[in-house]
């Protein structure tokens, strides 16, 4: 076990006066998982405190007040005592007064210690000592447990080398995927502490368990991607390559929807089925490709659409398949809606448009290896399913990894697995999870199969479309 696990001061889950906990004797997850949330829990809550003592500390109405009483003024200089006394609340002053955001700047810029984000920090670390009940790799590791240490220890640079090392040595592939099961926990924890003032907020969101309004790099607010993702979305119908329509699977299975996915590719095709159920109802299901290599491109399946599709809800991936539904789909028809990463998310998107609700009945979305778990259905009946390979990085950009201690809502189900590819984006593809579907996990896949028996039927129209951002 690495030094990180060693140190029973670094440690929130050591055991009693100290003394760290045997490798030999694992903790229980669920307990784990408890210790995480009483954390966040904790760190939330002095941070209320911070800022309720800051409004009346550094606010416009107590420094006023305190001139004319000496009771007063002695009961102000022993409230900011507390705010930036280490054995207090630490370097706590928040709010927006201009006094305590200044400060808060001050003590951000210069590393000064928090006793809320020490909380927040420490549920961070538990999350990932959790993590490494089910992945022990993540701290026997030598080069993770490096990285994780220089973190701890406010030496960011060190440990952006020695992430950087890890990719030559090891390969990105490994690495990536080494880290994929605590990476948004990690990056939250270096988004807390460095000297970024700007990424703390989505650092606290992940933290807390909260839907994601900036990214944890930079702080790009949601609204920037909105701003610069801006295209209509076009949507015009696609004569395929005969080859293409022959080898598409009919079968109606999830393992064949997937399938039909890697077919299509990402270089802008959306796939709509018309199927005969076994009621003789007509229903449709549309599948959703991912995010292709590029940015910038005339396709909206780009980088910043991807990025946008996570932080946002209408994007010019989303617009344009709308455009493409009402050219093909019919007002009041059941729909399954099945994507895989960007394909996943933008699934998700549509199930909770307001437009796409009122038109359709959206029955059932079924996400692959997908950010998806912050974002809901606009309809409480809509079966949603999140299906993660726990090596794979993608789901867990929008801050909730496979192995969270936040449960999902009641409408969703979610599987997580491993195999033995441990290698990043192998993991990730189409057609690895259709592989994982088929022989790893059937189970998963045979109850979504039953969950989706009312799609299962003769195909009688298959339509393409070639989606553009504009």
């Amino acid at each position: 076990m690495s030094d990180f696990m060693h140190d029973p001061l670094s440690d929130p889950l050591a055991g009693p006066h100290g003394t760290a906990v045997a490798p030999d004797s694992e903790p229980d997850i669920d307990s784990l998982h408890h210790v995480c949330r009483e954390l966040a829990e904790a760190a939330d809550a002095v941070r209320e405190a911070s800022r309720y003592a800051s409004h009346v500390a550094l606010g416009p109405r107590l420094p006023l007040t305190a001139l004319g009483s000496r009771r007063t003024r002695a009961a102000q200089r022993s409230l900011l005592r507390t705010l930036l006394d280490p054995k207090g609340l630490g370097w706590g002053p928040q709010g927006r007064t201009p006094l305590a955001g200044t400060l808060w700047l001050a003590g951000v810029l210069t590393s000064r210690e928090n006793l809320a984000v020490s909380l927040a920090v420490a549920g961070l670390k538990a999350r990932i000592r959790a993590a490494a009940v089910r992945h022990p790799e993540l701290l026997d590791h030598p080069a993770t447990s490096k990285v994780l240490k220089a973190i701890e220890e406010d030496r960011q640079v060190e440990a952006f080398r020695t992430f950087k090392a890890l990719l030559h040595t090891e390969g990105a592939e490994y690495a990536l995927a080494l880290l994929a099961p605590s990476f948004a926990d990690i990056i939250a924890w270096n988004a807390l502490t460095d000297e970024n003032p700007y990424n703390d907020n989505a650092g606290w969101q992940v933290a807390t368990g909260r839907a994601l309004t900036s990214d944890y790099l930079v702080g790009a607010n949601g609204r920037i991607w909105d701003f610069l993702d801006r295209g209509k979305g076009r949507a015009e119908p696609h004569t395929p390559d005969p080859e293409l329509v022959e080898s598409l699977d009919t079968s109606g299975t999830l393992v064949g929807y997937i399938t039909n996915i890697g077919l299509i590719g990402t270089a802008g095709l959306l796939l709509v089925q018309r199927v005969i159920g076994p009621d003789g109802v007509q229903r449709y299901v549309v599948q959703f490709a991912g995010m292709a290599r590029t940015l910038g491109a005339e396709s909206p399946q780009d980088l910043l659409g991807a990025i946008d599709s996570v932080a946002g809800a209408d994007t010019a991936y989303s617009r344009a398949v709308r455009k493409a539904l009402r050219q093909v789909i019919p007002s009041g028809a059941e729909v399954a809606l099945v994507g895989h990463s960007q394909g996943g998310v933008t699934a998700m998107n549509l199930a909770g448009h307001p437009d796409v609700n009122a038109l359709y009945t959206v029955t059932h979305v079924v996400a692959i290896g997908s950010p998806i778990d912050q974002k809901r259905p606009a309809d409480p009946r809509t079966k949603v399913f999140s299906l993660v390979n726990e090596h794979d990085i993608v789901p867990s950009l929008e801050g909730r990894s496979a192995v969270s201690p936040y449960p999902l809502g009641p409408e969703f189900t979610e599987y997580t697995w491993t195999d033995d590819t441990h290698a990043f984006p192998l993991c990730h593809a189409a057609e690895r999870y259709a592989h994982n579907l088929a022989h790893d996990v059937p189970e998963a896949s045979a109850h979504v199969d039953a969950e989706l028996a009312a799609y299962r039927g003769r195909v009688t129209g298959t339509r393409f479309f070639t989606l553009h951002d504009r």
